[in-house]
């Protein structure tokens, strides 16, 4: 199960879902930011992280409250990509095109207030985000070929043809450490969120 190289090797064959999970992220970018159809969906969907931070403000220790807040948030949403792709993939597909959508929206949004929004996704995502949505995107290619395993097991029973065991094992095998990796990474990721990408944007 931790074996480095059968991780790597294992990855490796995965690189058309972390394509297709790349290339569905960022269509959402686009669509958020553009699509004003969607503008209050996204609206909506940002005034709920934003209550996040109302929350953590609320706590005796708003920084840990922050981190922890951030951290267990990402950690459940990334566990649950990978594993409910057993419906079909249907989950992480949702899951990347709106938080892709929800950050296309932003950056239009605070170009519309008159803000700078470049200067400001430089200090307010780019420090945490380089280190998140990586591990986010690695999640949505696990539950992608989750989907995937699911869909073509199904059509195997329909053609007579013999299952996908042997790849279904593999995929939890390989499924466990790649979770353990997001994990650490989406907390360093909220470690940096709660403190540096706090401060820069107060500069």
């Amino acid at each position: 199960m931790f074996n480095l190289r059968a991780n790597l090797d294992y990855l490796a064959r995965m690189k058309p879902y972390l394509i297709m999970s790349a290339m569905l992220f960022f269509a959402g970018v686009i669509v958020g930011g553009t699509n004003e159809s969607l503008h209050r969906f996204l609206h909506g969907q940002l005034a709920a992280l934003a209550e996040f931070g109302d929350l953590a403000q609320s706590a005796e220790n708003p920084g840990l409250a922050f981190f922890l807040i951030i951290f267990l948030n990402n950690v459940i949403k990334s566990a649950l990509v990978i594993y409910m792709g057993a419906l079909l993939g249907i989950f992480p597909v949702f899951f990347l095109v709106v938080n892709g959508m929800i950050l296309g929206y932003l950056y239009q949004f605070i170009g519309e207030q008159g803000e700078n929004a470049a200067l400001l996704f430089l200090k307010g995502v780019l420090p945490h985000g380089i280190i998140e949505i990586p591990a986010v995107l690695l999640a949505g290619a696990f539950g992608l070929k989750f989907g995937s395993l699911v869909f073509r097991s199904i059509a195997s029973i329909f053609r007579g043809r013999r299952g996908l065991a042997d790849e279904f094992e593999a995929f939890v095998i390989r499924s466990v450490p790649a979770l353990l990796v997001i994990v650490l990474a989406l907390m360093v990721a909220a470690v940096i969120e709660s403190t540096l990408t706090v401060w820069l944007i107060t500069l």
